[in-house]
């Protein structure tokens, strides 16, 4: 299992475009992948879960990984944040 931690950089947050983005970078992987904020979390696969978060600028979001190509999906999640986030 890969845990790591991102700060939501955005002025605007996590918002839908981007998250639709990190939903379908998500979706090509085989591993389970949870994200946190809080106390409330939520599949990565899913949109709804996402947007349910409600996380702002300087709010820390937990990504937990875990399957058979976590390695492959931390990296690509990773670059994801970071460019969109």
């Amino acid at each position: 299992m890969i845990q790591f931690t991102y700060k939501i950089k955005d002025p605007a947050g996590i918002h839908a475009r981007p998250a639709g983005i990190l939903v379908k970078l998500a979706n090509g992987f085989k591993s389970t992948i949870t994200v946190s904020k809080a106390g409330k979390s939520g599949d990565l696969k899913r949109i709804f879960s996402i947007m349910a978060l409600g996380a702002k600028q300087g709010e820390q979001l937990d990504i937990h990984i875990e399957g058979e190509d976590e390695n492959q999906a931390k990296e690509a999640i990773l670059k994801c944040l970071q460019d969109n986030f």
